[in-house]
């Protein structure tokens, strides 16, 4: 079974807690509910903008190891394009 992640900032949407809203505050099965609530993004954010702010966080999460976040960086680089809120 293929793992579902947010289609805005790629985060693992294993638990149901993780999951956005919709307006009706019915669960939005495509992102996760630091990116959606209420049926609209919680930020406005090029996906440039979000790369750095997961990185950041990434960051923080890790020991601020610089090796790894650039990793993830990159990663994000490759990911993100292909996310539904990106894809163009």
């Amino acid at each position: 079974m293929e793992k579902k992640i947010c289609q805005s900032c790629g985060m693992a949407l294993g638990d149901p807690g993780f999951y956005g809203t919709n307006s009706d505050d019915s669960r939005n099965e495509d992102y996760c509910i630091y990116c959606f609530a209420g049926g609209e993004f919680n930020e406005e954010l090029t996906m440039e903008e979000m790369i750095e702010q997961c990185a950041e966080m990434y960051a923080m999460n890790s020991g601020g190891d610089a090796a790894a976040v650039e990793a993830a960086r990159t990663h994000m680089t490759e990911l993100f394009p292909t996310l539904k809120r990106w894809k163009k």
